[in-house]
């Protein structure tokens, strides 16, 4: 096995969220499935995306300036693995747009960012964005552990494969 490949797998061992990464370019909404989203600052409320300098994405993105971000819900799996360009094309979900950004509709959280900064890292480039407009709601998040999808199994930090 590769090293980059002991890396991935390492990598893999961090559990996170699920979020797609939105965006419009020439009346087109483009999106994106990343798991590398993190809050920076509350003071002023700050958050990072990474995306691939290759990605579809990270050029529209580039020239928008803003960005969406709607943390996928459990039952989102197969939205997931659409975005990721690894899933089915007939994935049913709407988009509701806030001030111009397209979200997902049933995702358990939005954001509506405006990019501040970026920084070539590698392969990637960080966006880091202020907060623009957020909101919650209530329901069990979608994990990424190992390579594959998770559920909560309770409110606790035990849970269970999703297949």
């Amino acid at each position: 096995m590769s090293q980059q490949r002991e890396l991935r797998n390492a990598l893999g061992r961090f559990a996170s969220g699920v979020t797609v990464v939105t965006t419009q370019r020439d009346g087109n909404v483009l999106g994106m499935t990343a798991n590398s989203f993190v809050s920076v600052s509350l003071d002023p409320p700050l958050v990072l995306i990474s995306v691939a300098q290759q990605a579809h994405l990270h050029a529209a993105l580039t020239r928008a300036g803003r960005y969406g971000i709607s943390v996928l819900a459990e039952h989102q799996k197969d939205l997931s693995s659409h975005f990721a360009g690894r899933g089915p094309d007939n994935v049913d979900f709407r988009f509701r747009d806030h001030a111009g950004i397209p979200l997902i509709e049933g995702a358990l959280a939005h954001f509506v960012v405006t990019v501040t900064d970026s920084h070539p890292a590698g392969d990637h480039t960080l966006f880091i964005g202020r907060v623009e407009h957020f909101e919650s709601h209530e329901g069990r998040p979608l994990i990424f552990h190992s390579g594959r999808y998770h559920q909560l199994e309770n409110e606790s930090v035990s849970y269970r494969v999703q297949r």
